[in-house]
């Protein structure tokens, strides 16, 4: 979520909360960007209604998991304590509805740079703030000119050979950590590129973030995990209600129906 920072999509991530619900939810670390509030305070009203409205769900019945990452590491001194209701965990195993069983972690346990490099981590993380930086005045022109949202750090990742070489690396060791503790798959977050696929015989999930993507995983209540992409599902809802509107219009009295 980065929330504490410029980029977090609070009000896509409040629109998702309201429209979605379930009986446990993990937050994947990465919730509360320390780095950045370190740097400057900014906090609107809107990140504290992400709060509330997450603190309002436990007390309504959800249980809410949260793994920090690396952004948010000094919550991982309050490992095994809970606020307001929220637990704190480095990590959890989660059984689904089908039996299967995934290792819910952050990942940046996995990542050689901020292991080993912090230095560079948090060189990475400003470089990738200025990306975003650049992205949102990109993207205003590319919406006058009628054309859809384009990340350009998505876009890099990819075709950077290093950062291609990083995912799947990061992929790898995920998996094999999931295969280490016996479990079926591995939930994780961190890189910022939500996925949905077998390595090796093991499920790779990765949320996303709602920094760009605005993606969550899902599990279905038969155990099916689905990558749930927000923007994309607010498109076609509004393209059904356009497409009812204009049948209701086609079908108003004194005029035929039209097919």
């Amino acid at each position: 979520m980065h929330l504490g920072t410029k980029g977090c999509q609070a009000g896509l991530l409040l629109d998702f909360l309201r429209d979605y619900d379930a009986d446990e939810i993990y937050l994947v670390g990465d919730i509360v960007d320390g780095w950045q509030l370190r740097s400057g305070w900014y906090w609107p009203q809107a990140h504290n209604d992400v709060v509330q409205k997450l603190l309002r769900k436990v007390r309504k019945g959800s249980t809410i998991i949260y793994v920090p990452g690396n952004h948010d590491e000094f919550l991982r001194d309050y490992i095994g304590t809970t606020f307001g209701g929220i637990e704190i965990a480095e990590s959890r195993i989660h059984t689904a509805a089908d039996g299967k069983r995934y290792l819910v972690i952050h990942g940046d346990q996995f990542d050689m740079v901020v292991r080993h490099a912090k230095w560079l981590a948090y060189l990475g993380d400003g470089a990738y703030t200025l990306a975003l930086s650049v992205n949102t005045v990109l993207n205003k022109v590319r919406r006058r000119l009628g054309l859809a949202y384009w990340s350009l750090s998505a876009w890099a990742k990819l075709k950077v050979k290093n950062a291609v070489n990083f995912i799947g690396k990061f992929e790898e060791f995920l998996a094999a950590e999931a295969r280490r503790v016996g479990a079926d798959g591995v939930i994780c977050g961190h890189i910022h590129h939500a996925a949905n696929r077998e390595i090796e015989g093991l499920r790779y999930l990765n949320t996303g973030d709602w920094v760009e993507s605005c993606t969550a995983i899902v599990e279905h209540y038969d155990g099916r995990m689905e990558v749930l992409h927000y923007p994309s599902l607010l498109r076609a809802r509004d393209s059904e209600a356009a497409t009812e509107a204009r049948r209701a219009q086609d079908v108003a009295p004194g005029r035929r129906a039209v097919a």
